[in-house]
């Protein structure tokens, strides 16, 4: 073995713990690396794996009713490979022992043995026989939150007819990935469901035999999706077309892409800075090790080693300590992957998820955090490779400290003698000490780039359960009806007030930009289901004209006073050219509001509603929901409750893992930097400490000196931190908004207390362990020795 790597052993043995720090910050940057890339290759590959397997189609369409004689003028379409004309329809479940209704999305399954487009992959049994007009499969999710099993029965409600089903199979769909329910904000399996049937069961209870009311189409690759929905929407405009979508705007593809950007974001946010992070500590460390060793530079050189070849020495130490960080990192980030995967299989319905070990990755990670510690160690390498033999053998110049003040001594005149020391130490060098400081702030911003989004999502729920939506149950209706419906629902048990919303498919444009929403009508000053002003203020519907939410706005690039072009999708299609009166505050989707009178007025269909928000009494919810479930126009009930505690749930225990290993992630950074600075200053003041105990300072007085130095430091790096942390946070909250919901970046002092509690924990600590090794030092041999 070379001198030099005998060497380069002994350096690491003697500083293994500052090593060993250096290297947990390494394996951070290359966990959260390996967790972010990792997860999102999981994530995308078993999509686009299970979406080829199953053939998940490209366009989908809803209408009224068509003939199935369309198919081949669809299928005729420039483009289009194949095209499928299904009946999906939305019912009502009644459940036993749950008192709410449930509701579920009827799809007419495929004949057995068919190439169809949206394949069923079975979990268990088999789906429904063409024969047996009672049979059903249902979703996995669905089963599991009820306990069916197949042989269980339930009923369902369908088009106003009560019907008892059977459970043959348990199934999971490509479409229904994240299987969200109509007027829900998060999946919640036991509220809502799948249910597939025969096409000849479905066709009787919707009056379709012979027709279809959904479509689907497979395109062949490098088909302008754009060009083939403008030609579908033509055909099926007088079938009651809605508006077809690409697969992109499909609810449950959509929200996986949103999945898919929040994990791109964190990979280019996070791993880069702890390996900052990692490259500053290699750089300080090397730094103090060139300092402290400048008359055994001198003595290599002396004997013969060339410049490079001790420079090349620190940086192979450097390049050490690296290597422990990838390995470390490699396993932790492995574990925390498959952990990941193992959340997000059971979040999304996969019939398999497997955290992607690509060695391409892993040598990616490898390479960066190397390059990294180089990148640290170079300034300290080049310092080595300019040393001259004879310069670096002598001592070094003694410290000469600047007075302070210009001179005036007023601001130390009545300090310590102790803390003059701490302030002229940190004062001798302060391009060190800045650097230490950044290194921490650093630390904490990491903390409150990790710990932001809890206080965003509370601002989410106030303002839309809270302020927003105030109703106890929203009501939807299978169909818009006349006003009179509303008194219907006055009527039931258990209600205190009722307000009408009408919903209306349409297109919003604004030259070439335009997207396809739900125009919602609702009374001009609502008290339950409230619109509220980018300010959080109520705002009352104006006599004409459209308040679209701020998310939609910008997205067609319209503001207050601009007129916009209305395509209404049902009824007469009528399109209305509308000015914008109002902007709104809107967190969740793209939204349009107007008063309902006047959306009625400009659709020229008289008072409809599609239903009613509602206030219930508590006592009386039973009787409320059985009434609902008797109702045959009832489409389906949202208990705003119920889907606050599912949020909360869902978004909790997502949170709650991300936060926690980013959290404690953070947590080493900052033990590694403060440590580090510590156990630099321990070695750079042994002497001056010692001398100190000789002189009669107490070893509490000696420790002080070190600790107030540390207090310092992270005083000073809280600001800043909190600076830094809020342009992370503010980084993330871009990338992870989306068409689907906008996270407003909300940091609460709350957040900034304990990002800087974290980091005042970990320089507690730190001061302790140094405090220890004060206690151990041998003035004598200090005394003697540089170290």
């Amino acid at each position: 073995m070379r001198v030099l790597h005998v060497k380069l052993l002994r350096d690491l043995g003697r500083l293994w713990a500052q090593a060993l720090a250096i290297a947990l910050v390494v394996a951070a940057g290359v966990a959260t690396l390996i967790l972010g890339v990792g997860a999102h290759a999981s994530l995308s590959g078993t999509r686009a794996a299970y979406y080829e397997a199953n053939r998940f189609a490209d366009v989908f369409a809803d209408l009224t009713r068509a003939p199935e004689a369309l198919l081949a003028d669809i299928a005729a379409i420039d483009g289009v490979i194949a095209a499928e004309g299904r009946i999906v329809k939305l019912g009502m479940v009644d459940m036993p022992g749950m008192a709410e209704p449930a509701s579920a999305y009827l799809v007419s399954a495929p004949p057995a043995g068919a190439a169809a487009l949206n394949r069923l992959h079975l979990r268990q049994g088999r789906l429904p026989d063409g024969d047996a007009p009672d049979e059903a499969a249902v979703s996995e999710g669905f089963a599991r939150a009820h306990g069916l099993q197949p042989g269980a029965r339930f009923d369902i409600v369908m088009n106003g007819t009560r019907r008892t089903v059977t459970v043959t199979g348990i199934a999971i769909s490509p479409e229904f990935v994240y299987a969200l329910g109509p007027g829900d904000l998060m999946p919640d399996e036991r509220r809502f469901g799948i249910v597939w049937m025969t096409r000849p069961a479905l066709a009787a209870a919707f009056d379709l035999e012979g027709a279809f009311s959904n479509v689907i189409l497979k395109l062949a690759p490098g088909t302008d999706a754009r060009r083939v929905i403008e030609a579908l929407d033509r055909m099926l405009d007088p079938y009651g077309g809605t508006g077809a979508i690409a697969r992109k705007d499909q609810i449950s593809n959509a929200f996986l892409d949103a999945e898919l950007r929040q994990l791109a974001a964190m990979s280019r946010v996070l791993p880069p800075i702890f390996l900052l992070v990692a490259a500053f500590l290699v750089n300080m460390t090397l730094g103090r090790l060139v300092m402290l060793e400048r008359e055994q530079i001198g003595l290599l050189k002396a004997i013969g080693y060339s410049g490079g070849a001790v420079a090349l020495h620190y940086v192979e130490f450097a390049a050490l300590i690296a290597a422990l960080g990838v390995v470390i990192g490699a396993v932790a980030g492995t574990w925390l992957g498959h952990e990941t995967a193992l959340l997000y299989a059971r979040f999304f319905n996969f019939p398999f998820l497997v955290f992607t070990q690509d060695p391409r990755l892993y040598a990616i990670a490898a390479l960066v955090a190397l390059g990294a510690a180089v990148a640290g160690a170079a300034a300290a390498a080049r310092r080595v490779a300019a040393l001259p033999p004879a310069v670096a053998m002598a001592p070094p110049q003694p410290p000469r400290y600047r007075k302070l003040f210009g001179g005036r001594g007023a601001p130390l005149r009545h300090m310590r003698q102790t803390t003059v020391m701490m302030v002229r130490h940190l004062g001798h060098s302060p391009g060190r000490t800045a650097a230490t400081v950044t290194g921490v702030a650093l630390a904490v911003a990491l903390l409150v780039g990790s710990l932001w989004s809890r206080s965003s999502i509370e601002e989410m729920i106030d303002v839309s359960f809270r302020r927003a939506d105030r109703q106890d149950v929203t009501v939807s209706l299978a169909a818009a009806r006349p006003e009179a419906a509303l008194f219907s629902v006055r009527a039931m048990p258990g209600v205190l007030a009722a307000e009408p919303f009408r919903v209306v498919p349409v297109r919003i444009a604004k030259g070439a930009a335009g997207r396809d929403v739900g125009l919602v009508g609702k009374p001009a000053a609502g008290e339950l289901s409230r619109v509220l002003d980018p300010a959080k203020r109520p705002l009352v519907l104006p006599p004409d004209g459209l308040v679209l939410s701020e998310p939609l706005a910008r997205a067609i690039g319209a503001r207050p006073g601009d007129m916009v072009t209305v395509t209404v999708r049902s009824g007469d299609r009528r399109v209305l050219s509308l000015p914008v009166s109002g902007i709104s505050l809107g967190y969740f989707g793209l939204n349009a509001h107007a008063e309902i009178g006047v959306l009625n007025k400009a659709l020229g269909e008289g008072a409809m509603v599609s239903g009613a928000s509602v206030a219930l009494d508590p006592a009386a919810e039973g009787a409320f929901f059985a009434a609902v479930k008797a109702t045959p126009g009832a489409g389906f009930v949202v208990p705003l409750r119920r889907t606050l505690a599912r949020f909360r749930e869902t978004l909790a225990q997502n949170i709650t893992i991300f936060v926690t290993i980013y959290t404690a992630l953070a947590a080493i950074v900052a033990v590694g930097v403060v440590y580090n600075f510590a156990r630099i200053a321990l070695s750079e003041q042994g002497r001056e400490l010692a001398s100190l105990r000789v002189l009669g300072f107490t070893q509490g007085e000696v420790a002080g000196v070190l600790s107030g130095e540390i207090a310092l430091i992270v005083a000073a790096a809280q600001p800043l931190g909190w600076a830094l942390g809020y342009g992370f946070a503010l980084a993330m909250a871009a990338a992870f908004s989306s068409d689907l919901y906008q996270v407003p970046l909300v940091i609460g002092r709350d957040v900034f207390a304990l990002a800087s509690l974290v980091v005042i924990l970990s320089a507690v600590a730190s001061a302790a362990l140094i405090r220890r090794r004060i206690g151990r030092l041998d003035m004598i041999e200090v005394l003697k020795t540089r170290e």
